[in-house]
């Protein structure tokens, strides 16, 4: 993992939908500018100079990548892959009761994407964008069950406030659990997912579930920050669930790790793309 900003997303294997651990010190925003003196620097995919695994392998920039990230805008239309019919047959696996049903929505995740995220789906070869698009849907899909789930279940029970993290305090009436299609957790998230979104994160977490559009938004600022450039870089899809939940790796959760493979084989399939090697992590 990155030395100058350490991910962790972990998964509760019994409970629908998972929750989101990413520590982020510094925010992902904070530092996206290199340019690097010694050519023999790797600029890393948080905007730092340095060497090693940390700075040259996974987001890489600039530099001696050790896997050159590809941001040559392609042809695609977002809206023209993410048809209602592909939206909906994930959506209708979801029983009528669930709480996403009337919530999530093609137009939601759109207007999220047109916000401020139409390099999602759009960058790297015409291939990547379209892994890049049955990666992210599997993701989703898997965390929240066919978008059944908006909140994480018994979420209010559960602390997910870093009290030494200074920079994003706590309010202490709120709950920092997860929500939405990603499922963010913690003040450190909610913080600054709300700064570059705008909306209040630590005074008004709950405005990602009570606000569809912001809901995807939050989806979109942790996959840019911390799996885009993992696809556009050549990378398989075993490494975007490490990015994303990597206690279900090195067999910590064999069963999770195949659910989500298992839906991003089939939307590849459905779009027509093959989902290329290293499926797993």
């Amino acid at each position: 993992m990155m030395a100058d900003l350490s991910i962790i997303h972990t998964r509760i294997s019994t409970l629908l939908p998972t929750i989101i651990l990413i520590l982020v010190l510094p925010s992902p925003g904070s530092g996206q500018n290199c340019g690097c003196s010694n050519p023999s620097l790797c600029c890393s995919q948080y905007g730092y100079c340095g060497t090693g695994d940390a700075y040259c392998g996974t987001g890489c920039q600039e530099g001696p990548c050790e896997f050159p990230v590809n941001r040559t805008k392609n042809d695609v239309k977002v809206p023209d892959v993410v048809t209602d019919a592909f939206f909906d047959q994930i959506i209708d696996q979801a029983a009528s009761t669930c709480p996403g049903i009337g919530f999530y929505s093609r137009d939601a995740f759109l207007r999220a994407w047109e916000s401020n995220y139409t390099d999602f789906g759009t960058t790297g070869s015409v291939v990547d964008s379209y892994k890049e698009i049955a990666a992210f849907f599997a993701h989703v899909t898997h965390e929240t069950g066919q978008f059944c789930y908006i909140e994480e279940i018994n979420g209010t029970s559960r602390d997910y406030c870093d009290e030494t993290n200074t920079e994003w305090p706590c309010n202490p009436s709120k709950g920092y659990y997860g929500r939405g299609p990603i499922q963010l957790s913690w003040n450190f998230n909610y913080g600054p997912a709300g700064r570059d979104i705008g909306f209040d994160g630590l005074n008004s977490p709950e405005t990602v579930a009570n606000d569809p559009v912001i809901s995807f938004q939050t989806a979109f600022w942790y996959w840019m920050n911390s799996v885009h450039t993992i696809m556009i870089s050549g990378q398989g899809f075993g490494s975007t669930i490490r990015a994303i939940n990597n206690i279900e790796c090195d067999g910590k959760n064999t069963a999770a790790v195949n659910d989500r493979v298992k839906y991003y084989l089939q939307y590849c399939n459905e779009l027509g793309v093959s989902p290329g090697d290293d499926l797993t992590c």
